[in-house]
């Protein structure tokens, strides 16, 4: 039997979608994946696993034509990726990196240890797989341009020098840029935490706003919050005893 929700159904669907969206940058969940807050006999939650594994199968949008180019036209709009034809473990990775490049002074994506998980993913791995020649060479055209815009590229290594000494070889130092980029978070943080408390986590999409040489600057607190702790083990020490002094628990 085919899915077809009726009209009304659809926009509490798309309302569902759009909130997801919101809050983690894709619709890209995992097949169990809920989302939304139980109302009373399951009203509110959404499966949005299954729901996005409906919405793209074969006449998911419905069997009407104009409907269904209606339907993924408002899909679109929400995410234009909701069909993407790579693996959705994938999909949903890439975008988790895009979020952490895109409070990078050059917007590209910072280095990040294997290990380091975001939202159940381990995305060091992930992007170390990424890099593989073998990985890369199967990824297909779009793959691989989206993650040269990041600044990724296949490794290279030479003989005697594993991968490793390669990525440590193309690290390179830390511009003053990046530097001032991080003091800014520093300060946000520290205006966050004697606001609402050391111990309240920062919000994913929240912003905050600070003064910098008598000038309003906003701040992607909850971007750079995710990408500082993925990358906490290449802060100097000088770095980690500011983010210390905050009380901020994942900096102990």
């Amino acid at each position: 039997m085919v899915w077809e929700p009726r009209e009304e159904e659809w926009e509490r669907t798309l309302a569902g979608l759009r909130s997801y969206r919101t809050a983690y940058g894709h619709l890209a969940p995992r097949r169990r994946e809920t989302w939304g807050e139980d109302e009373g006999g399951g009203e509110g939650v959404v499966r949005v696993g299954d729901l996005m594994a409906n919405l793209r199968r074969k006449d998911g949008l419905g069997k009407d034509p104009e409907r269904a180019a209606a339907r993924a036209a408002q899909l679109r709009a929400v995410d234009e990726d909701w069909d993407c034809p790579w693996p959705l473990d994938w999909q949903r990775c890439y975008r988790q990196l895009v979020l952490l490049a895109a409070d990078e002074p050059d917007g590209r994506a910072p280095q990040i240890a294997p290990g380091v998980r975001i939202d159940g993913d381990d995305l060091g791995t992930w992007v170390a797989r990424q890099q593989e020649p073998r990985v890369w060479a199967k990824l297909s055209t779009e793959q691989r341009a989206r993650l040269e815009a990041l600044g990724l590229r296949p490794t290279e290594t030479t003989p005697g020098q594993g991968a490793e000494g390669a990525e440590a070889a193309g690290s390179g130092k830390r511009t003053a840029t990046a530097r001032a980029a991080f003091q800014r978070g520093v300060a946000a943080l520290a205006q966050w935490a004697e606001r609402e408390g050391a111990e309240k986590p920062v919000p994913r999409k929240h912003t905050e706003t600070v003064s910098v040489d008598g000038e309003d600057v906003d701040v992607r607190l909850g971007v750079w919050t995710s990408n500082t702790k993925s990358r906490y083990d290449g802060l100097t020490a000088e770095e980690r005893a500011q983010l210390r002094a905050l009380g901020v628990p994942w900096a102990g």
